[in-house]
């Protein structure tokens, strides 16, 4: 009788690979291909099948600007060792000047100052955010194409074997590193795409999928004009980020306004919770869409039109411990208004964790969102009768004024 043969699935995830793929999802919207390529790298990692005597990846992402290729590394730094800072990071900006890569590797013994020039890579800063569970180390070289021809060398020998030599001929081992770059070279174009400008895009290729595989090819070729064969043939995975669209920018509105919440529950001063009405989540939207900056150019009109104001009304006195602030967007439609329910929700004063109340900040439609039992100190319904609502001034804006125009 011949042996039992049991079907095996290579396409199934170790339970620690997939809290780490969900974890990656809720902190990034889109970019499927990237949160794979990370995913991916970090299963093989955790198997122990990484080549030995290299990085245990090298990835390139390629994209225009504020389409996340740096968040997906702070995020997965987040959650695998708890601080988003905990990656090494290398402004190519910086090094555009052969003699500048003493910054990176240390002067060599007998230059003037050399004691004073510390390597910013080193065995120890690569190993300060080891646990006895997870030896990995995250290593990000940003905008990668302004690098000078001193660091590309050192680079080539990074990526092919996992080692750096520096000033002093200490070598540093970078196996256990994974080796992020990012690019923003074709971004240009693939604005230029997006928006259909410069001929570049035909009605028929308006179709998503067209569209697509033109920004990776732009992308893929723009890489391809700049980088050497060698350089390409180290890289493992080339990841192409695509332009961020509307209903992504509607999903990272709810990140943005759920870490706000979480920045105001972690104030000292006051701490206090907020709504947005549909108006108002829309006049944020159509302030920080812009197919050139991204994600970026809506943070900082969340920033502009939301934080501001609010950091105005709680210096001020305005706003108090226990507060729901409503925000709606003011009859002009040119700015926010900002309403106080007193007595909204009682916090308590050691701080309450994000979770009891980040449904109120991204509550939808302007329905009131039922607070938790748990910080309420009176009945929903009793309070509701009794609660009043108080027009609050705009920052900049004396007297009775009730919006921000930004």
């Amino acid at each position: 009788m011949g042996a039992y043969m049991q079907q095996l699935d290579p396409n199934r995830r170790s339970p620690e690979t997939q809290t780490f793929d969900s974890a990656l999802h809720s902190r990034l919207v889109g970019q499927e291909e990237a949160v794979a390529a990370v995913v991916d790298f970090y299963q093989v990692f955790r198997a122990g099948l990484n080549t030995p005597g290299r990085p245990v990846a090298n990835l390139l992402f390629l994209g225009p600007t504020g389409s996340g290729k740096t968040r997906i590394v702070e995020a997965a730094a987040h959650i695998l060792f708890g601080d988003p800072r905990a990656v090494i990071k290398v402004d190519c900006a910086e090094f555009q000047h052969s003699h500048e890569i003493a910054k990176l590797v240390g002067s060599p013994p007998g230059y003037l100052g050399h004691r004073e020039t510390h390597p910013l890579i080193t065995q120890e800063t690569l190993s300060q955010y080891h646990t006895e569970e997870l030896k990995l180390s995250f290593v990000l070289f940003d905008e990668i194409e302004k690098a000078s021809d001193a660091l590309w060398q050192l680079l080539l020998g990074i990526l092919d074997k996992a080692t750096l030599t520096l000033g002093d001929n200490r070598r540093v081992d970078l196996s256990q590193s994974v080796i992020f770059m990012t690019s923003n070279l074709g971004g240009t174009e693939i604005s230029e795409l997006m928006g259909g400008g410069m001929g570049f895009v035909q009605p028929a290729d308006k179709t998503e999928d067209r569209l697509d595989d033109k920004i990776n090819r732009t992308a893929t070729q723009s890489a391809r004009k700049k980088f050497s064969p060698e350089f390409i043939n180290r890289i493992d995975k080339m990841v192409v980020f695509h332009p961020l669209r509307r209903d992504q920018l509607e999903k990272v509105l709810d990140i943005e306004l759920e870490m706000v919440q979480k920045r105001v529950l972690d104030t000292a001063r006051a701490q206090f919770v907020f709504r947005l009405t549909p108006e108002a989540r829309e006049f944020l939207l159509a302030e920080g869409t812009d197919i050139k900056y991204g994600a970026r150019h809506l943070k900082r009109a969340i920033e502009r039109h939301l934080v501001y104001p609010l950091a105005s009304l709680l210096a001020t006195g305005q706003i108090q411990l226990g507060d729901v602030v409503m925000i709606d967007l003011e009859a002009g439609r040119n700015g926010l208004l900002f309403l106080r329910e007193s007595g909204g929700a009682l916090v308590p004063a050691s701080g309450p964790a994000l979770g009891a109340f980040a449904h109120v900040a991204l509550a939808s439609g302007g329905r009131p969102a039922d607070l938790p039992a748990a910080i309420s100190t009176a009945d929903a319904t009793a309070r509701s009768a009794e609660a009043r609502s108080a027009a609050l001034p705009g920052p900049a804006a004396a007297g009775t004024r009730t919006r921000n125009s930004g």
